[in-house]
């Protein structure tokens, strides 16, 4: 079951209805998000496949903070965080440990869902799983056939992505360069361009394989979180979340394919683009090996020391995560608490004044240290506020 989202750091009297809440927008990369009713978020998860590492846990933090900021304005986060639990990398990693694909991913999202605990990341509203939307990739295969946006080749149905790249700023070199890094291979069966990608393939022998009107076969990747996306939230999010390496190809064949098939867009009205964790200058990634897991953080440091590591920088960025670093975490962590034990403002109005000013630095992108800067200085309830809002006591 979902919790609920209580950031506690209005006034009281705001939530009761006494008075009206301040009228604000949150604002991310220049868009603003909706100040009324639901704000729907799709937060892109993991592929369950090994254990969760540093890189992992900043996006779904980040996306964490993100709907606790939206609940603060009064704002109902609706959070949809997929599992991409039919993926070419789950398959060969279920084969070579001796398990069923969806025994492997049933198994790693366990220990995912620990630590998201762990990190007090709020159970999402919505936690669709790829093998269970298989149906509605076909459908949004069907719909893309039919809009004349996708063709078909013995099995394969393939999405037209000749305009994604310009739609993301990206001249087409290197969008085929990205394409191919993120296993999207140019000259498959049937395929007419290079920037075409799969909604639809036949499945060799040893992979997961359901029956369709093009014969045996399993979705694309992109395709999965279209449909996924779809099936929670209709034809419109008004925040995309995920790692900035996601951005292309995956989250703009995203977009591309849920415009195309539902013909509304723009399909997000803002995204969040969380910068990527480096170890040694490199990106964190289990691809290559060079992780840093959060189980192995959480044997030396405090889950909200770990938390505040994540947090205190701007989302964007990426960072270099260093030993030292955590330490100087857990030191702002222990300051936090002890301006929150300490007096601070005197009255109400003063109270209110920091935590509007607080809340202020989180509306504008998301500015996490500068809103942790004038909690510290304030001290006392507008401390006990934000530590709260960002699930750090």
């Amino acid at each position: 079951m979902a919790r609920t989202l209580t950031s506690g750091i209005l006034d009281p009297r705001l939530r009761a209805g006494r008075a009206p809440a301040p009228h604000r927008h949150l604002v991310l990369g220049g868009a603003r998000v909706p100040a009324v009713g639901t704000a729907r978020l799709y937060v892109c998860g993991i592929t369950p496949y090994d254990v969760t590492h540093l890189g992992h846990a900043s996006t779904f933090v980040w996306a964490d903070v993100l709907a606790a900021v939206l609940d603060a304005t009064g704002v109902t986060p609706s959070v949809c965080r997929n599992i991409t639990d039919v993926d070419d990398v789950l398959t060969t990693a279920a084969r070579e440990r001796g398990h069923h694909y969806d025994e492997l991913a049933l198994l790693q999202q366990a220990r995912f869902e620990q630590h998201m605990r762990a990190l007090r990341v709020a159970t999402p509203a919505a936690e669709p799983h790829a093998r269970h939307h298989v149906d509605a990739v076909q459908h949004l295969a069907a719909a893309l056939l039919a809009a004349g946006r996708a063709y078909e080749h013995e099995g394969w149905v393939w999405f037209d992505g000749t305009g994604v790249p310009a739609a993301a700023g990206l001249e087409r070199a290197e969008a085929e360069r990205r394409l191919a890094e993120y296993g999207d291979a140019p000259d498959r069966p049937g395929q007419r361009d290079p920037l075409d990608v799969p909604v639809w393939q036949p499945s060799d022998e040893g992979h997961p394989a359901w029956p369709s009107p093009w014969g045996w076969g399993r979705p694309g990747w992109h395709a999965e979180c279209a449909a996924m996306a779809l099936a929670v939230h209709g034809a419109h999010v008004d925040v995309l979340v995920g790692g900035i390496d996601l951005a292309f190809p995956h989250h703009a064949y995203q977009a591309a394919l849920a415009e195309a098939a539902s013909g509304t867009a723009p399909f997000t009205t803002a995204t969040l683009h969380v910068g990527e964790v480096r170890l040694d200058g490199e990106k964190m990634a289990k691809s290559t090996g060079n992780l840093v897991l959060v189980d192995d953080v959480l044997e030396h440091a405090s889950p909200a020391a770990l938390r505040l590591l994540l947090l205190d920088r701007p989302v964007g960025e990426p960072w270099d995560h260093t030993d030292a670093g955590l330490a100087r975490a857990q030191e702002r962590l222990e300051r936090l608490f002890a301006a929150a034990a300490a007096p601070g403002p005197a009255d109400a109005e003063a109270v209110q004044a920091g935590v509007d000013a607080a809340l202020a630095r989180l509306l504008d992108g998301l500015d996490v240290p500068g809103a942790l800067a004038v909690a510290e200085q304030a001290g006392g309830e507008v401390a006990r506020r934000l530590l709260h809002l960002l699930r750090l006591s």
